[in-house]
């Protein structure tokens, strides 16, 4: 394997394209939007319909156990007052998914990668004669 499973992970936390490591992942000067494929070596990002639902779910997960588990403990052991605790939980469900949604698209991204590493270009072996790139 020429990109290996580390050098994947590591990829994948910084935001970068895990096939040549740019930082292509989004369009530049954009917060939001993916590249379709990477500009540098071509990596196909948005790989198919629905293929970043897992993303969203990773986000949901995130925001849940993360930021309003730890706001319910404290209610719930009356550090906090209910309506604190209900503006703060508001306020917390719509900004954290905002500010991980970068981070949760390239960490879906690396986990398909990180369990099928031989799907990257840079881990193909050009087909011989006959052959096709099904995988």
């Amino acid at each position: 394997m020429r990109v290996t499973r580390g050098q994947i992970f590591t990829r994948g936390i910084a935001n970068r394209c895990p096939n040549c490591g740019g930082k292509t992942l989004f369009q530049e000067g954009s917060l939001f939007n993916l590249n379709p494929e990477c500009p540098a070596c071509g990596l196909k990002i948005e790989r198919d319909e629905g293929f970043f639902l897992g993303s969203m779910s990773l986000n949901y997960g995130v925001t849940i156990i993360c930021f309003l588990v730890p706001v319910l403990i404290l209610y719930l052991t009356g550090v906090i007052s209910g309506l604190f605790a209900a503006i703060l939980a508001a306020i917390g469900a719509i900004g954290v998914p905002v500010l991980f949604y970068r981070a949760s698209r390239s960490w879906w991204l690396m986990s398909y990668y990180l369990c099928l590493p031989m799907h990257l270009p840079a881990n193909q072996d050009a087909p011989k004669q006959g052959e096709d790139r099904n995988i």
